[in-house]
C-alpha cells in the first residue's frame, strides 16, 4: 500500500508538471519575490532571454537608473508575450528594454525573418496598448559562434524590427551587433563563455556602453 501511495503522488507530481506552461515556475519565482519586495513603479524592465537573465550585475552596471530584471533563459518572443502581464505590465514601468529573438529561430530553424520581426510588432503593441507612455527599447539580437548558422536571418530580423522602430514614438533600437563582430564579420570568440553562446564580462562591457545611452 505504501509503495503504491508513493507511485501515486510521484505520478501526480509529474502529470502536474508536464500541464505547466513553458517557463512557468520561473514567473512564479518572480511573483514570489514581487510578494516580500514589489520593485519601484516608474522603474526600467528590462525582459527577454538569457542574456538578461544571466545579467546579475544589472542595477550595478546601470547605477543611476532603478532597473528590474525580469529575462528568463530560453524565452522566445511569444513568452514574453505570454507573460507580460506578469513580468512588465503590473511594475507601471516608465521604460522597457527587451532582448528577445535568437530563441525563436533556435527553436524553429524554418521561421522567416519576417515572422520573429511581427512577433516583436505583436509585443511591442501589447506593452504600448497598457502603458501608452512607456519608452520601448529593444537590444538587437547579438552574432554567437554557436548560432554562427542563424546569423543571416538575425540580420534580416534586425533590419525589419529597426526599420519598424524608426517610425513608432518613444522607442529606439540598440545595435550591439556590429561591435560583437571581428575584422572578418565573424562573431568574437572573447566575448563569450565556453559554450559559445552566452557573455563574459567583455560582452556585457559592450551592451552597457550601448544600452546606457538610451536609458531615460
Amino acid at each position: 500500500m505504501k509503495k503504491f501511495l508513493i507511485l501515486f503522488f510521484v505520478l501526480t507530481a509529474l502529470t502536474l508538471r508536464a500541464q505547466e506552461p513553458p517557463f512557468w515556475r520561473e514567473i512564479q519565482a518572480f511573483k514570489r519575490q514581487d510578494s516580500i519586495s514589489f520593485p519601484p513603479k516608474k522603474a526600467i524592465v528590462f525582459t527577454g532571454s538569457s542574456s538578461f537573465a544571466f545579467w546579475k550585475d544589472l542595477q550595478h552596471d546601470f547605477p543611476g537608473h532603478k532597473v528590474i530584471n525580469r529575462g528568463f533563459g530560453g524565452s522566445s518572443l511569444p513568452h514574453v508575450i505570454r507573460y507580460a502581464d506578469d513580468i512588465i505590465i503590473p511594475y507601471k514601468p516608465k521604460q522597457v528594454v527587451i532582448y528577445c529573438g535568437e530563441n525563436d529561430f533556435a527553436l524553429d530553424t524554418t521561421l522567416s525573418p519576417e515572422a520573429v520581426a511581427k512577433r516583436f510588432e505583436e509585443l511591442f503593441t501589447l506593452i504600448r496598448k497598457e502603458r501608452r507612455r512607456a519608452n520601448i527599447v529593444y537590444v538587437s539580437m547579438k552574432p554567437s559562434p554557436r548560432r554562427q548558422s542563424l546569423m543571416p536571418k538575425m540580420e534580416k530580423a534586425n533590419a525589419l524590427i529597426s526599420d519598424f522602430l524608426k517610425k513608432q514614438r518613444k522607442a529606439s533600437y540598440v545595435n550591439i551587433y556590429n561591435a560583437m563582430l571581428d575584422a572578418q564579420g565573424a562573431p568574437r570568440k572573447e566575448l563569450f563563455l565556453n559554450d559559445n553562446l552566452h557573455m563574459n564580462e567583455k560582452g556585457y562591457a559592450i551592451w552597457i556602453e550601448a544600452i546606457e545611452p538610451h536609458l531615460r
